[in-house]
């Protein structure tokens, strides 16, 4: 079992390493595509710094920010003046998480919504799912779920089952190889979907793995138990690729805050995670990101 963390390295943003930089529109407007590329640029050379840091400290698992590239979808990447500078330290950053054995995933944020009744937000998610595709397409990786892109359904929209139905179709319309690396999530609200909703609905009709999120689980678990959900989405992940799987703790019972709204993640992880047999890389969703990591292999 591989642990990781998601995109914030603390320590290292100490140091004003970091691979977020980024800007807000108005500020994308006025300064243009050379202050994207001076960012990019950033922060690709600093996320070669966290894959070393991760491979010193024994980290195999890493999901990498959706803000390398600021605003990525409204230009062509190559249209960047740093561009060729950019694309060689990211096949670099491939080659060497590749050698140390470290995965690296993607989890693009909740407005990507591929099941949005809206076309203007369906085409936008297109472009973005494609986008984050291309990085890894960048960092020289066979499109597979190894290398995954995380997103949820996105709603329910008052009728699950036609919005399945349209996340399935609009799945369709994605590139071929981020179809390929596409991997669908479990909610946290009875009000959207569960393991056993994405079983039927998504993996047994389009055939992308699931992500049991062990957290979500505990407030929409489908009628299934723990064991029994990581189990099936087990099972939808392709044969010599580890399923991957998100773990978090309640903020509520680790501050004994009755106030704190029950979905919120703990600062770190203090109880054993149960696998039931099976060996996931599983991403700690933890506010102290590394330092949870590194105080939850000190658990398992």
């Amino acid at each position: 079992m591989n642990l990781g963390y998601a995109c914030i390295n603390t320590a290292l943003s100490e140091n004003k390493i970091t691979t977020n930089r980024t800007m807000r529109r108005k500020t994308f407007d006025a300064k243009g595509l050379d202050y994207v590329s001076d960012l990019a640029l950033a922060n690709t050379k600093d996320l070669k710094t966290y894959i070393h840091w991760n491979n010193e400290m024994g980290i195999k698992l890493f999901r990498l920010s959706s803000q390398i590239f600021p605003w990525s979808d409204e230009y062509n990447v190559k249209d960047l003046k740093d561009y060729d500078e950019i694309a060689s330290i990211m096949l670099e950053i491939g080659k060497i998480a590749k050698d140390v054995g470290q995965r690296l995933t993607m989890h693009p944020g909740p407005y990507n919504c591929l099941a949005s009744p809206t076309k203007k937000v369906v085409e936008k998610t297109i472009r973005e799912l494609n986008f984050h595709s291309l990085q890894f397409d960048m960092m020289g990786y066979e499109p597979s779920p190894y290398n995954k892109i995380n997103i949820h359904v996105g709603g329910a929209y008052n009728d699950k089952e036609s919005t399945l139905i349209r996340f399935c179709d609009n799945f369709e319309l994605l590139d071929t190889n981020t179809k390929k690396r596409l991997v669908i999530e479990n909610d946290d609200s009875p009000n959207e979907y569960s393991v056993k909703d994405l079983l039927n609905g998504v993996h047994l009709k389009i055939g992308i793995p699931i992500t049991f999120d062990y957290f979500h689980h505990k407030f929409n678990t489908g009628g299934l138990t723990e064991e029994e959900a990581l189990i099936v989405a087990s099972s939808t992940w392709p044969d010599g690729i580890a399923q991957c799987c998100h773990y978090s703790e309640s903020r509520r019972k680790e501050q004994l805050d009755e106030s704190i709204r029950p979905q919120a993640h703990s600062d770190i992880i203090y109880e054993k995670i149960q696998t039931y047999g099976l060996e996931p890389d599983i991403v700690i969703e933890a506010k102290l990101k590394e330092q949870a990591v590194l105080g939850s292999l000190a658990l398992q």
